[in-house]
């Protein structure tokens, strides 16, 4: 039995259900990013080189993040060379938004 403390796919949630990013740590709720943007998901270059699920495949971060992802790379680069959540918190630019809004208040 459950103590009411994780949600149905086993994830610790936090505060009225909230989950940590996966790119900052905060207990706050998140958004689905997609890895590889849905943008992209019909041009011959993905669908050749990535099946369904990896297409599909994503990450549940907070909205800040989620924006400053998006505000730093158009999708064609989030597609090509930032599909993985390391290739992400690699990125000096990423990476000093993440320290930062880990800082943040919920």
């Amino acid at each position: 039995m459950s103590d009411g403390n994780e949600s149905s796919r086993g994830k610790r949630r936090f505060r009225s259900g909230h989950e940590r990013c996966a790119t900052c740590g905060r207990a706050t709720r998140l958004t689905f990013h997609h890895l590889i943007p849905r943008k992209l998901h019909r041009r011959k270059f993905f669908r050749r080189h990535y099946d369904r699920d990896t297409l599909n495949a994503g990450i549940r971060i907070c909205r800040s993040c989620h924006v400053a992802i998006h505000r730093r790379f158009d999708e064609m680069t989030l597609g090509k060379s930032f599909n993985q959540l390391e290739d992400l918190q690699t990125d000096d630019s990423l990476a000093r938004h993440f320290a930062w809004a880990s800082r943040q208040k919920c």
